[in-house]
């Protein structure tokens, strides 16, 4: 039976202390650099790998930490919540599911161990062709898709995942993986937002008073802030869910619209808040202003959740 807790374990808090102590040497100005140079967060990347967290969902007996989803999730969401951006490194905790879901025991032992270490990037997939999905290539953040092209390609069988004819399955059940821990970026962006508007909210002061002793500011932060909450609830059943070996696409996915929203009401909150510093680069509201964006589209735009929703948890006509 799924579990849902409450309150981080004394483990879970050191996870995120260990966390927080990578992220306390990659500041904004790391990030900002980056930024305007469209450049990788190689160094970032590097010292994650080594500390073991990016290989934290592979189990023990491949070389990983074996930890549970929502572990993976408190990995993630603290990268975001001190504003940092895991974008270029998520993928590299749950593409590896498919091999360790579907694949036989030769492949385990040649892929997972080397992902675990790093020696292995896995950090990309092929789902649909070129003129299908999203078209991501003109970006506003330092985020960057390529088209690739295979001419002439033969693929020995012995790469073969599974049963013929299953991988679309074998990807859609990774998928839940992916809306966990994707949810939980937006997550922490969230709170991110929240915590710098309400820090410069109550050092900004016009007509004797701070700005945040307005309603008009409070609110949209208090409410923003409400809304983060009730994602990270969802988010925290959708892992107990997946950590069971139960169901979850409903709660996965609705874990990943409810994060991605709440993230872009707390960011226009934040900015809001800040008025023309809001814009201003050194403050890094702009730069998560831009990031977090990207969920409310990918990697499953919102509507798409919302068509998923309707018509296979609620029954409807599909929509599309």
């Amino acid at each position: 039976m799924a579990v849902i807790p409450l309150t981080l374990t004394d483990e879970q808090r050191a996870l995120r202390d260990g966390v927080n102590d990578i992220c306390k040497r990659y500041p904004g100005e790391y990030w900002r650099e980056l930024d305007a140079k469209r450049e990788y967060p190689e160094a970032f990347v590097a010292e994650l790998t080594k500390a073991g967290y990016l290989g934290c969902l592979v189990p023990e007996e491949y070389g990983g930490a074996g930890l549970p989803i929502r572990d993976g999730a408190l990995i993630l969401e603290t990268i975001h919540a001190v504003g940092g951006n895991a974008a270029a490194v998520h993928a590299q905790m749950y593409i590896m599911g498919t091999v360790l879901r579907h694949g036989n025991e030769e492949q385990k032992r040649a892929y997972l161990p080397k992902i675990a270490s790093g020696e292995l990037r896995l950090q990309a997939f092929g789902v649909t062709e070129p003129n299908s999905g999203s078209d991501t290539l003109r970006m506003m953040m330092n985020h960057s898709t390529n088209a690739l092209f295979f001419d002439n390609v033969e693929i020995p069988a012995s790469s073969l995942i599974g049963e013929e004819g299953k991988g679309f399955t074998y990807i859609l059940d990774g998928m839940n993986a992916e809306r966990i821990l994707v949810g939980s970026e937006s997550i922490g962006d969230g709170r991110w937002f929240v915590e710098k508007a309400v820090g410069y909210s109550g050092q900004r002061v016009i007509f004797g008073k701070p700005i945040g002793a307005n309603q008009g500011v409070q609110f949209p932060i208090a409410k923003a802030h409400t809304a983060v909450v009730a994602a990270a609830l969802v988010r925290d059943k959708a892992a107990a869910l997946f950590d069971a070996g139960e169901p979850c696409g409903p709660e996965a996915n609705m874990a990943k619209y409810l994060a991605a929203e709440a993230a872009w009401e707390a960011a226009n909150a934040c900015i809001d808040c800040h008025g023309g510093y809001g814009f201003a680069e050194e403050y890094d509201v702009e730069r998560k202003f831009r990031e977090c964006r990207l969920y409310k589209t990918a990697p499953i735009n919102n509507n798409l959740v919302l068509a998923y929703v309707g018509e296979h948890v609620l029954g409807m006509p599909r929509s599309y």
